[in-house]
């Protein structure tokens, strides 16, 4: 006797769920986890870096985590092969900031990263010549 099993495929996490998985990890500061979501050939690109690997990522970007009180994603848009995302961060010192990336994927992990800086304010002033 045969029977059929009704087997439904899983599907794979959307953008937007590996792009919350990666800031809930920075904001508990899960190295770990953020290294799964990026891929092997992972670069990153920003004012000050220009794409860096994910070695060099690692060692310049990270340590600015311990500084984060709180990370607070606030909008994402899925277009194609990427996604926006917009999200605050607030200083341990209690400055705030919003930055923008574009984050592209590949194989439902993140390949690049490029971060456009908001200005940032302490105490609702903005506070000039600093950047996120």
């Amino acid at each position: 006797m045969t029977s059929a099993v009704n087997v439904k495929p899983v599907a794979a996490p959307s953008k937007s769920d590996v792009i919350r998985a990666c800031f809930a990890a920075y904001k508990s500061k899960d190295r770990k986890i953020v290294e799964e979501l990026l891929t092997d050939d992972f670069h990153f690109t920003s004012p000050y870096d220009d794409e860096i690997d994910k070695a060099t990522y690692f060692k310049r970007c990270w340590p600015s985590s311990e500084l984060f009180r709180d990370v607070t994603v606030e909008r994402i848009v899925e277009q194609g092969n990427g996604a926006y995302t917009t999200y605050k961060v607030v200083t341990k010192d209690g400055r705030e900031f919003r930055n923008t990336e574009f984050m592209t994927f590949d194989g439902g992990r993140i390949n690049h990263i490029d971060v456009y800086f908001g200005a940032t304010y302490k105490d609702g002033v903005f506070v000039k010549g600093t950047s996120g």
